[in-house]
């Protein structure tokens, strides 16, 4: 073989490994594998005993909604007493003076506390209905309370006012730093169980591996 020939041949080889390197190095980010977003919707975010936010000391919340925008809740142990269904509605612009039954009502969180939200068993459903889980809903709207004052609502519910609410990446931070802690939803928990004992009762079922 002539040098002439042997360069030639080892130059082409050369550039063909050096193409390759140059494509496999130019992969567009969106491109390469990144694990799954691990959504908490429909799990309960449990407050550490060493939360430095006062706002949400010993508080269970029920996470409605989490995503890459942000995450949504609505706290489920701040009792705020009972309310007639009847002065509800007039609060929020509805008078019905056929409205029966009394309802406790909750503090759901620190954002827009005029806001009414309606978690329910999924036995009941409107168009504003969404689903949180396989169990659970959620339901925004004065026809929901409506339909509670004339028997025609869901079988368990918790009405709140107001919500917790965080912005991209911030409900991750709070857990990294230990900030919470998570359990699986149950509905006994969040309709049942006395509100004085549902921080406890959720920390014994809290995961253990954050």
């Amino acid at each position: 073989m002539t040098p002439s020939i042997w360069h030639r041949r080892a130059y082409f080889a050369l550039a063909g490994l050096l193409l390759a390197a140059a494509l496999l190095g130019a992969v567009p980010p969106k491109l390469e594998l990144t694990p799954p977003f691990a959504s908490l919707q429909g799990q309960l975010l449990i407050a550490a005993p060493g939360i430095g936010d006062p706002r949400f000391s010993r508080t269970v919340i029920l996470i409605v909604r989490h995503s890459k925008d942000g995450a949504f809740g609505i706290t489920i142990n701040r009792p705020m007493g009972e309310r007639p269904l009847a002065t509800l509605l007039e609060i929020l612009g509805e008078r019905d003076a056929s409205a029966e039954g009394s309802v406790q009502i909750f503090a759901g969180g620190p954002v827009q506390p005029e806001a009414s939200f309606v978690i329910h068993t999924t036995d009941y459903n409107r168009s504003e209905t969404i689903g949180i889980d396989g169990h659970l809903a959620i339901t925004s709207s004065r026809e929901i309370l409506r339909d509670i004052a004339h028997h025609k609502g869901p079988q368990k519910l918790l009405v709140a006012f107001g919500y917790a609410g965080w912005a991209p990446g911030q409900l991750e931070a709070e857990l990294a730093r230990d900030d919470w802690f998570t359990a699986p939803a149950d509905a006994r928990l969040i309709f049942d169980e006395s509100r004085d004992r549902v921080w406890e009762q959720a920390m014994a079922h809290r995961a253990q591996d954050l």
